[in-house]
């Protein structure tokens, strides 16, 4: 059955929620076979893919060209495309005109904002011109620059400012929310705080899902974070079946 911001929506209460990113339609095919429920083109292709060393270099043009990779998959699963950095705090007509281009030409079904209170009120807009928006609050790390990649959380003061933040995006019509790299001790609270899906990375188990970053799931990320348990290890097994043929190659056995 195929995946909606409103069945999804539902999932909450009822079962854990499913969510790898892609980049293209090898990774997308891969997460759609394996019974993802929702499908992020994640600006962490930057890192992933591009060879970036964060997010902030990504542009809208990259993450169209590679949303509209994804899309050509026609997965079951959601397909929902991030915003790029800083993108989100232009005034709301250019906002608009962004996820525009986002669902018309990436052929996306919704767009990941990054930004808790502060976007609230552009997040709610984007909602009534008919976009929809899965939230992000946490670690923000289209913010590496100012904020750093810390654990969120930690603090009574950094706890309600993320309780405000995932209500004010819920209050806004976000369909989901991403909590990233917070508390564990905590972050049931937020799932309790909020009447839509939170979907952890680095989080712990008190979410209604999870999502990571499938070279991480895979093993074809030479360093994964520390929270990403790799379920294969498709680098050492694609780096030995490169060395086998190669041999063949050199020893002219090669057809």
């Amino acid at each position: 059955m195929k995946s909606t911001t409103r069945s999804l929506r539902a999932l909450k209460g009822v079962r854990p929620i499913v969510c790898l990113t892609a980049y293209d339609v090898s990774t997308a095919r891969i997460a759609d076979a394996g019974g993802a429920d929702l499908i992020l083109v994640g600006d962490s292709l930057g890192n992933t893919v591009l060879g970036l060393p964060d997010t902030v270099g990504v542009t809208l043009d990259m993450m169209i060209h590679h949303s509209a990779a994804v899309a050509r998959a026609k997965t079951e699963a959601l397909v929902v495309g991030d915003l790029p950095f800083g993108l989100a705090h232009d005034s709301f007509p250019k906002l608009l005109s962004y996820c525009r281009r986002f669902l018309q030409e990436g052929g996306v079904k919704a767009v990941k904002i990054e930004g808790g209170a502060s976007l609230a009120p552009a997040i709610a807009r984007l909602v009534d011109a008919g976009i929809p928006v899965m939230g992000h609050v946490g670690l923000l790390p289209q913010r590496v620059h100012s904020a750093g990649y810390r654990r969120r959380g930690l603090t009574p003061e950094d706890q309600k400012q993320i309780l405000i933040d995932a209500q004010a995006v819920a209050a806004a019509g976000a369909f989901a929310i991403v909590v990233e790299c917070v508390d564990e001790k905590f972050m049931p609270k937020i799932t309790e705080a909020v009447s839509i899906p939170t979907i952890g990375i680095g989080s712990g188990r008190g979410c209604d899902g999870q999502i990571l970053v499938i070279h991480d799931l895979l093993g074809l990320t030479p360093e994964p974070p520390p929270f990403a348990r790799p379920e294969a290890n498709l680098h050492r097994d694609a780096v030995a079946a490169v060395r086998r043929w190669a041999t063949k190659v050199r020893a002219k056995k090669s057809k």
